[in-house]
């Protein structure tokens, strides 16, 4: 490939991401579900910017998969995985053998040898690691019981690859001709298992064994004993690309080797991720190869899109869909079994099972291999191959349907608690909301002998101050027949202290409605939210996060050097400036380019106040107590 042809597809890979990963974000769609649909755009079947050097792209983003099963390593320290053996084993062990039964089955049926069948549903057993770690990822529920489950049945899955190309050439029939099946893949051959034409295939199996226990033994020794001292010795040149080269380079060159001794390099790579798990520089080694992961991670799922034999789909669409869902009913079914039998939680095996219900890359590697081997046809492996890469495709938009419309059936949804009976309805103070932000404001009221009648909708929350001796009432402040309950004719003061932005502003509406003399305090989501309030004249609006930040820059100006007296000068001086300028953008929040213009006219006035302030206590801070200094002196 010429620089110019390589230049000129590297700009088509990255503009089909730039623009179609956002617009699928922005959709609800996921990241992968975005990479797979620009493959498909810029692949031969659609516009046709990408062609046969999909291949060479190929062979270079599967490193991408490589590097993830580093990071997850580099997550699980032994313990862990000590801990996940029997979901490894059982679970894994199960659903490779329970999917590679039922479809191996389903194929007799469709008139296949047994050979064939066997062969069949070992390699439809497979899931695709790639995508379902990285939309696990995503969603964030990677460490929950389906998260690991899910994880655990696709490591088990990667190391079963090596049993199962060794097993393969024992199903040959002697029947297939010899066809490559390099065409029907769509070029996607994926790094896996190089067992069968690895450097070490002419040796005998007792040798094999030996080089790969041997290997794995001196990953885990390096890694525990040596890397240490290299890293450290790497760290202490300063050099940041130094330490991102060395990150590289174990990663390439414990692929290269597991890869020589016929193993799969991203499971090599997985252990020596897991035996650097407890290793210092774990963290840099995370941020250094994350980007990379990520951007290959990319590619291999644009590459996975652009392989798609569409023209298979053409000939035979009624086949290929029927086969797509089959193997998505099939491996979903035996994953919601596999997910009771273990006693998930029965929200958990949905997610469980839509996660893993696709076909796996190492699928693509096997069916070459089994039609090399003579144990599958061309016409019964092409077919499979375009099922398994569109079930690859079909499965973010399977996380889609689970998020919307499986997993909402299981939020737990109690019975409606009726509101209490209140019977303090002449305390001239009414508290909204008793979470971490109302108890100071109820606490330093009732400190002072102030009575309060307390509302709080949360139960857990009722019953767990009750335990401190608080007497709250449950209901909901927006309700006007509560507010009548709670004396609100009588009261003096409301202050709603409630952390929900729309009730805040609706229970503001309603109290000036009815309640027109009773003054408000209302706590402040933030400064939109302050706006608002203000605009509806609030008595007092207080930002939850306002006044602990400015304490907190008294903090940092004392630690700094400045005197006690002086800080708090400051400290005051630009509150009171910052209030000044909330209740001036209330009126202007609406025009955006009058917002900007006075904010930069605010910020500039406020720098020469506190210059001024500076000058002013430069004269009069040496006459000051410092109470701070006093008390130590003291």
């Amino acid at each position: 490939m010429s620089n110019e042809n390589l230049f000129f597809q590297a700009f088509i890979y990255l503009a089909a991401a730039v623009v179609s990963v956002p617009i699928a974000k922005r959709l609800g769609l996921g990241s992968v579900l975005g990479y797979l649909l620009a493959g498909v755009a810029i692949g031969p079947f659609v516009l046709g910017l990408v062609g046969k050097e999909g291949e060479d792209v190929m062979h270079f983003a599967e490193f991408g998969v490589v590097m993830m099963l580093f990071l997850v390593g580099l997550e699980l320290q032994p313990s862990l995985l000590w801990r996940l053996r029997v979901p490894i084993l059982g679970m894994g062990g199960l659903q490779v053998i329970g999917t590679a039964l039922v479809a191996g089955a389903i194929a007799l049926v469709f008139g296949l040898s047994w050979q064939m069948s066997l062969a069949v549903g070992l390699i439809l057993a497979m899931s695709s690691t790639a995508i379902v770690l990285q939309t696990l990822n995503e969603k964030g529920v990677m460490k929950s019981e389906a998260g690991q489950s899910a994880f655990s049945v696709l490591l088990f899955q990667d190391i079963a690859v090596i049993p199962i190309l060794a097993l393969l050439p024992l199903l040959a029939t002697g029947k297939a001709t010899e066809v490559s099946l390099q065409a029907a893949a769509g070029d996607l051959i994926f790094v896996a298992a190089g067992g069968a034409s690895g450097p070490t295939a002419a040796l005998p199996a007792w040798q094999q064994a030996l080089l790969v226990i041997a290997l794995l033994g001196g990953i885990v020794l390096v890694g525990r004993f040596l890397m240490q001292p290299v890293f450290r010795f790497i760290a202490s040149t300063r050099l940041r690309e130094i330490f991102t080269a060395t990150a590289l380079l174990l990663v390439v060159g414990v692929a290269l080797a597991v890869q020589a001794v016929g193993l799969s390099p991203a499971l090599g790579t997985f252990v020596a991720g897991v035996v650097l798990a407890e290793n210092e520089y774990r963290h840099e080694l995370e941020t250094d190869i994350e980007p990379f992961k990520g951007l290959l991670l990319g590619l291999f799922f644009i590459a996975v899109g652009a392989s798609i034999n569409f023209n298979l789909l053409f000939e035979q669409p009624l086949l290929i869909l029927g086969l797509v869902i089959g193997l998505a009913v099939v491996k979903f079914s035996v994953l919601l079994a596999l997910g009771q039998f273990f006693r998930l939680q029965l929200s958990q095996s949905f997610l469980f099972a839509f996660a893993l219900a696709q076909g796996g890359e190492f699928a693509f590697v096997l069916f070459s291999f089994a039609t090399q081997n003579r144990v599958l046809t061309p016409e019964v492996a092409e077919p499979l191959v375009a099922v398994v890469a569109l079930s690859m495709v079909m499965t973010p938009l399977l996380m889609i349907l689970h998020d919307r419309l499986v997993q909402p059936r299981f939020v737990l949804t109690e019975p409606e608690r009726e509101p209490d009976a209140i019977d303090e309805n002449e305390n001239p103070v009414i508290i909204a909301g008793f979470g971490r932000f109302g108890q100071i404001v109820g606490r330093m009221l009732m400190a002072n002998g102030c009575k309060v009648t307390i509302l709080e909708v949360d139960p857990s929350q009722i019953d767990m101050l009750r335990r401190f001796g608080f007497k709250l009432f449950y209901g909901d402040a927006t309700r006007i027949d509560l507010l009548h309950a709670a004396g609100a004719q009588q009261a003096k003061l409301l202050v709603i202290a409630i952390d929900d932005r729309e009730k805040s502003l609706e229970m503001v509406d309603l109290v000036r409605k009815h309640f027109p003399h009773l003054k408000i305090l209302a706590r402040a989501i933030d400064r939109r939210h302050a706006y608002e309030l203000i605009r509806r004249k609030v008595d007092v609006v207080e930002r939850e996060t306002f006044g602990s930040a400015v304490e907190m820059g008294v903090g940092a100006l004392k630690l700094l050097g400045e005197r006690s007296y002086r800080a708090q000068r400051i400290a005051s001086t630009f509150k009171a400036n910052d209030e000044k300028m909330l209740y001036e953008m209330a009126e202007l929040e609406e025009e955006e380019r009058l917002v900007a213009v006075r904010s930069r006219r605010q910020a500039e006035e406020l720098e020469r106040v506190l210059r001024a302030e500076d000058r002013e206590l430069t004269r009069d801070v040496e006459r000051a107590w410092d109470v701070s200094d006093l008390r130590k002196e003291a």
